[in-house]
């Protein structure tokens, strides 16, 4: 497997924690037995599926509200350089994922980040976050 394909499946999902009650387990455990899912996480994602297409349009309608990016948005130098020279600061608000490359130096993103508001996962390097920690809502 090449790195390229390893990074690009490490963007596509992020590791999650839960703890779940001894029944609920044993309940997920026996269903997987029977053959209904092939292991707990595939029903564990199928269930939060279920949840997010039962709450579709309300995620539709936050989105627009806020004027959310959905998806992954990725912002490299030269994005933040451009801002730079035309004298913006950007809002970044992102439902997904919201990337920072790790090229970025902490001045050029202090002088650029007005805000970051991300709902899901924001990948930027250590330096960047402990720099930009008051601008991350």
């Amino acid at each position: 497997m090449e790195p390229k394909e390893v990074k690009t499946r490490m963007l596509d999902s992020e590791k999650i924690t839960i703890n779940l009650g001894l029944i609920d387990l044993g309940q997920i455990d026996l269903l997987v037995n029977e053959g209904f899912y092939s292991n707990r996480t595939d029903l564990i994602r199928t269930a939060i599926r279920n949840q997010l297409n039962t709450h579709a349009d309300v995620v539709k309608q936050t989105v627009a509200r806020k004027s959310l990016v959905l998806g992954l948005h990725h912002f490299s130098r030269a994005d933040l350089e451009a801002a730079f020279a035309k004298g913006e600061r950007l809002q970044i608000q992102v439902l997904g994922m919201a990337s920072i490359a790790n090229d970025v130096s902490v001045e050029l993103a202090v002088a650029t980040i007005e805000s970051i508001f991300v709902l899901g996962s924001l990948h930027a390097s250590a330096a960047l976050k402990t720099a930009l920690a008051g601008r991350i809502l």
